[in-house]
């Protein structure tokens, strides 16, 4: 199956929107090429409210999720489905604000003490014009969303883990969110099901918009097709990310993400058959049709399918080194 991606969400920053009796959603005011239109924010239940994912640290945005609130409603949760920083930024600001106490997996995995894309550059494939456009936005950006990526500072009062069962809500109006442990994007990730509407909150784990960048060492390929496996084995009706639209045919749209997931697999291995390559050469080709602002994410994807490769014995690092700068080979059999 081919992914048929849905790009067009028109949020109305700032706005409370009720998407169902139980859920509201908030979109914070941080497009970029991770985020699409921005981070949306989950309100759930009446009275006794969750919220899921409270985005940047951006005041207005927060201001925003709050006075979503009705009169008499307090916010006495706070979920994270993974800890990157357009997810969880905002969380302390939202905490001392409300007292909340926080519920997530754990802190985020492990992170290399430099920044290993930074070895690998592609700006020899821009233009003088795309470098002038990606500069001025970066230029543009407020400083609190500068600083979006593994958020090391994030340690929930509550750990979660897979099946437990989080509740709330008033007594005509309860809400019962199970907690789905799906690693891969991150280790820790996880997805919220909401029970009473058969509603799979999926944070990055599965987006209308785009696929899910894997980057190692946190990001795990193998976790993350095993994730995608696991969700085939759920009757969740409509899935709601915390970046973008709905995604209301949820098993035949994971199961592109699987062969996609393949896809990209095949064109690594048609590549190495032609002889060793690094992975500078493999995205350009890979990824002629992508926005040239994300092939740096995508040499963390297409390192990812080369650990997995190496894993199970079919590919190898020229010097031994598997690095995100190695020379590529398939390995003889």
């Amino acid at each position: 199956m081919t992914i048929t991606f849905n790009r067009e969400f028109q949020p109305r920053y700032g706005e409370v929107v009720t998407l169902s009796p139980l859920i509201r959603r908030v979109v914070a005011k941080n497009p970029n090429p991770f985020t699409f239109t921005g981070t949306g924010v989950y309100l759930i239940g009446r009275g006794d409210v969750a919220v899921i994912d409270p985005g940047p640290t951006l005041d207005n945005h927060l201001d925003a999720v709050l006075g979503a609130l009705d009169e008499g409603e307090q916010i006495t949760k706070i979920l994270v489905t993974h800890t990157h920083s357009d997810h969880t930024a905002g969380v302390p600001k939202l905490k001392a604000r409300t007292q909340a106490p926080t519920y997530g997996f754990g802190p985020h995995g492990p992170v290399p003490d430099h920044d290993p894309l930074e070895q690998v550059s592609f700006d020899e494939y821009l233009t003088k014009d795309e470098k002038a456009e990606f500069q001025k936005e970066w230029d543009e950006l407020p400083d609190e969303l500068r600083r979006e990526g593994p958020d090391q500072d994030f340690f929930p009062d509550v750990l979660v883990k897979d099946r437990d069962l989080i509740t709330g809500g008033t007594a005509d109006s309860r809400f019962t969110l199970e907690v789905v442990h799906t690693p891969g994007h991150t280790s820790n990730h996880v997805c919220f099901a909401l029970e009473e509407e058969k509603v799979l909150f999926t944070g990055d784990h599965v987006m209308g918009w785009a696929t899910s960048v894997i980057s190692p060492p946190d990001g795990d390929l193998f976790d993350y097709l095993n994730s995608l496996r696991k969700l085939l084995g759920r009757d969740d009706e409509t899935y709601w990310p915390t970046h973008g639209p709905a995604i209301t045919n949820p098993h035949p749209y994971v199961q592109g993400f699987l062969d996609h997931r393949l896809s990209r697999e095949r064109q690594i291995v048609e590549a190495l058959s032609a002889g060793p390559a690094t992975i500078k050469d493999l995205v350009p080709a890979m990824y002629a049709e992508t926005d040239k602002r994300l092939w740096r994410a995508a040499a963390n994807s297409v390192f990812s399918h080369l650990l997995s490769l190496l894993r199970e014995g079919r590919a190898e690092p020229e010097d031994g080194d598997p690095s995100l700068v190695a020379t590529w080979s398939l390995v003889d059999r």
